[in-house]
């Protein structure tokens, strides 16, 4: 049985790593540049082998080589044809605007990012055809061979493969250069959170090279391609072998404990996989299986290969859509993981750490991750296939919440399907992944009928989300998927599903929280609700598990995904911060999302108008300099029910008064319990606002926010408002709340915290 190699035929670039910089032969040297964070992995980056596993573990060969390390590098500008001197080395396979790849520079849609290395072929090759591969490039390519072009390639997630055989030397050192293009945002292409504009929810783009380049010496018409299905019912897996160059053969496929069968290429060999133990979360078994193939009784080609007997499927029990997992209801929990780092971009810095984001998710009680817009390395999925951890992947947008200078361009149709359908043909064969998200909410959606019978044509085996979110931002559901999948934020809501649609909620949560001030982004860091402490998050997060709970209980929930599994730039809702490190302690999120315990108890005192249309006063031009304070004349004001804002506003409960200005200054008196100084301390304010609000408190600045929610959050008082408190007597609430875009809405209310957690 071929296992999977580990180790690198070495390189014949020389490099040593001296008190983490790398000295090339030439005498210039590697450091990460200016990193605005950097994880504890950076140390780890080999420069002479860097990222050195083997890329491809389900389908695997004894003998390759690694091409990453460092390569001269050209930025040309528009109209230049040709690098007549390189500006220095590039470490591969860092994308060229990340601190790990040395450089860290913008490239421009007008440029042309030019890479440049030698390698040699070992003698033992000889008589075999090379092929050289890359992990992908971003986003259009040209590889050259010794000068001369071996293809042209365009997508930035899929791999490319190259027969260079013909394009060698004999016995000479040979020159291998790629030519990278990147319009990033204007040309309507698939490109995910990636911009020019980084802010929001858009960050840092990747161009060029990201993943590793290898190249492995191949038998003639040997093996391109596998497909292969498990068929849990019938107890067998099957396997169709694709050849280089259309050629023909026999195939012999083993499968470590089942069974044997020999067919012809490009046939369905069907091969038995006796008393199957199933592949799931709480048991990712994997088997091993071995293809060869041969001509004439003479071996010519072999690989290494593994798979997972699991099916999954969309079912009626009991009259509720329900997601199956080998023939069972099986519930979805896990989070958003959209795959950036601090120092790598797209690029972890190691495999260590590209496994380490889905051993926290199983640590943290997750069964399911949500691959976001983004597609990963192929050693990701071997990772997701042997943790097991249930994937549900992403097809990366285009025209993402972002508007380049020159407006948005148009979508590029014929490459979001046809990149769509590589990636799909890329990672059919991991157990891991169980649905493909055709689009993500409103962004780039386009022929959504068309394209998810397409999708159910490349793969029918699979679940497939028509788009993950998309109702709340008012476009139709057209209802083609197996989901109706919703994105409430923060909390989590029961929706009214179409009829045969497993209901699931692709994002809810977003809980900010900042740590430490080791992150230049969190200056504007935000959340979709903010805490104060770890405690306060894990109090709030286990309050919206307790929901999920409900929802799956009571409403037919199948699936949900929470908001996130890392900071990402600006963005600090993260379980962990960007460089990785655990805001929370696991133990009592795995109790969260195991339903064994829903947060403290949170008593409202002073409710909201969810629940009580208390009157207020409010203007929608600016008041006196003294409006918020106590005694300020507010006679002439107008009277009305709160909450205000507009209906289109998520997370509302319903609009008592109606606001379209973009500032509105809100005032009312409220009586307060009274209240113990225990009690005083648990006191939290309940704040839905959108966008900025300044909350006071009988005269005192209580909260302060930017950005917006949309949903109720819990927010820390002002010790200096807490002091100003009446107890047991009549207290004042003044707001302002300014508008920028989009919906609006502010609200009031404060409430108990029980510190206690039921086993404390």
């Amino acid at each position: 049985m071929m296992k999977h190699p580990e180790c690198a035929v070495s390189t014949v670039l020389a490099v040593s790593l001296l008190g983490g910089v790398a000295t090339t032969a030439a005498g210039a040297e590697w450091a990460p540049k200016d990193p605005p964070m950097i994880t504890r992995w950076a140390k780890d980056v080999d420069p002479s082998k860097p990222l050195p596993e083997y890329p491809r573990p389900q389908m695997t060969r004894s003998s390759w080589q690694n091409l990453n390390g460092l390569w001269d590098y050209a930025i040309l500008e528009k109209g230049a044809s040709e690098a007549t001197e390189w500006e220095g080395e590039i470490l591969v396979p860092y994308p060229i605007e990340s601190a790990l790849s040395g450089v860290k520079k913008a490239l421009q849609p007008e440029e042309t990012l030019v890479y440049h290395r030698t390698f040699t072929v070992p003698t033992d090759w000889r008589g075999q055809r090379i092929v050289l591969h890359f992990g992908a490039v971003d986003y259009r390519s040209e590889v050259r061979v010794n000068g001369q072009s071996v293809g042209r390639h365009q997508g930035g997630y899929d791999p490319i493969d190259y027969d260079i055989t013909d394009y060698l030397k004999e016995g000479a050192e040979q020159t291998l250069e790629v030519r990278v293009t990147d319009p990033t945002w204007t040309e309507g292409q698939p490109r995910g959170k990636q911009t020019l504009s980084p802010a929001g929810i858009m960050y840092t783009p990747t161009s060029g090279i990201w993943q590793t380049v290898w190249m492995e010496p191949v038998g003639q018409g040997g093996i391109e391609d596998l497909t292969i299905i498990p068929d849990v019912k019938g107890s067998a897996v099957q396997v169709k072998t694709a050849l280089w160059g259309g050629a023909s053969g026999d195939v012999t496929v083993q499968v470590a404990g089942g069974g044997s069968v020999t067919g012809k290429a490009g046939e369905t060999l069907t091969v038995a996989v006796p008393n199957p133990q199933l592949w799931s979360p709480e048991s990712p078994h994997l088997y091993e299986m071995t293809v060869e193939v041969s001509r004439e009784g003479k071996k010519v080609d072999e690989v290494g290969s593994y798979f997972g007997m699991r099916s999954i499927e969309k079912a009626m029990v009991d009259g509720v859509p329900r997601l199956l997992l080998n023939g069972k209801p099986y519930f979805m929990f896990g989070p958003l993981d959209q795959g950036f780092w601090p120092d790598g971009n797209y690029t972890a810095p190691t495999d260590e750490a590209l496994r380490y984001d889905l051993e926290v998710t199983k640590q943290l009680g997750f069964n399911t991750t949500r691959k976001h817009i983004k597609v990963e390395p192929a050693r990701w999925y071997y990772h997701a296939d042997q943790l097991g951890l249930l994937v549900w992947q992403d097809m990366p947008s285009v025209n993402s919440y972002d508007t380049p200078p020159g407006g948005r361009p148009k979508i590029d149709r014929e490459a979001y399907a046809t990149q769509m359908e590589a990636m799909i043909d890329h990672l059919e064969n991991h157990p891991a992944i169980v649905m493909w998200i055709v689009f993500n909410e409103s962004q780039g959606k386009h022929d959504t009928p068309e394209l998810v019978a397409k999708v159910r044509e490349w793969d029918p085996h699979r679940l497939v989300n028509e788009d993950s979110g998309y109702q709340d931002h008012g476009g139709p559901h057209q209802g083609v998927g197996d989901l109706d999948d919703l994105h409430p934020y923060p909390a989590p809501r029961a929706f009214k599903t179409k009829p045969g649609l497993a209901f699931a909620l692709g994002e809810y949560g977003g809980i900010g929280l900042k740590v430490g001030d080791n992150n230049p982004w969190q200056a504007k860091g935000w959340g979709y609700t903010t805490t104060a402490s770890p405690r306060e998050l894990e109090d709030l997060y286990a309050e919206y598990a307790g929901l999920i709970g409900k929802f799956r209980d009571e409403k037919g929930l199948t699936a949900a995904i929470y908001t996130q599994i890392t900071d990402v730039e600006i963005e600090i809702n993260g379980l962990m911060t960007y460089d990785r490190k655990l805001k929370v302690d696991p133990e009592w999120i795995a109790k969260a999302n195991r339903f064994e315990w829903s947060g403290p108890k949170f008593t409202e005192v002073v409710p909201t108008s969810q629940k009580d249309k208390t009157i207020y006063r409010y203007v929608f031009e600016q008041p006196s300099d003294d409006w918020m304070q106590p005694g300020a004349d507010v006679s002439a004001w107008n009277e009305g029910p709160g909450g205000f804002g507009t209906e289109d506003t998520p997370g509302t409960g319903g609009i008592g008064t109606e606001w379209k200005t973009s500032d509105i200054w809100v005032r009312r008196t409220f009586e307060l319990p009274d209240l113990s100084a225990k009690e005083l301390d648990q006191l939290m304010l309940v704040l839905h606002h959108d966008e900025e609000a300044e909350v006071y408190l009988n005269g005192v600045l209580a909260a302060k926010e930017v950005e917006w929610t949309t949903g109720y959050s819990r927010l820390p008082l002002s010790e200096e408002a807490r002091a100003a408190l009446k107890p047991g007597g009549k207290n004042e609430v003044a707001i302002h709340c300014h508008q920028n875009t989009g919906g609006q809405f502010i609200d009031f209310g404060l409430g108990l915290l029980d510190p206690n957690r039921g086993e404390d």
